[in-house]
């Protein structure tokens, strides 16, 4: 077994409580499914928001799906002029296989963000 860290993001039109979960929810169950992680693999997740998204927790969502084993960290992104904005994104570790390939995944208007990882959309 080796450590990996996971990356990912996405976008919310608006900065709601129920936009922030339901996006987040989204985010990682498809960074899960595509990388066949479960909770017990799961080391930490360090979520970010932009400035302009300050509605909810994204770690509320991770709890509600049964990650309450996972630590789970919320920190505000820094707010460089002209980047995209209402962005949600995580940073997972975890433990998988020697020969493992990280499926790192970007979602909706984060798509943009990391055009250069093949299979990250």
């Amino acid at each position: 077994m080796r450590l990996f860290a996971l990356r990912g993001a996405t976008t919310v039109d608006e900065n709601e409580a129920e936009a922030i979960l339901s996006a987040t929810d989204e985010l990682m169950r498809e960074l899960m499914a595509r990388n066949g992680l479960d909770a017990d693999a799961m080391v930490s997740c360090l979520f970010t928001l932009t400035r302009d998204l300050d509605a909810q927790f994204p770690a509320v969502a991770a709890r509600r799906m049964g990650l309450s084993s996972v630590p789970l960290m919320c920190a505000q992104e820094v707010p460089v002029p002209g980047s995209l904005p209402r962005v949600i994104r995580v940073m997972v570790h975890y433990y998988a296989a020697e020969d493992h390939r990280p499926s790192h995944v970007y979602l909706r208007e984060a798509r943009v963000l990391r055009t250069d990882l093949q299979g990250a959309q």
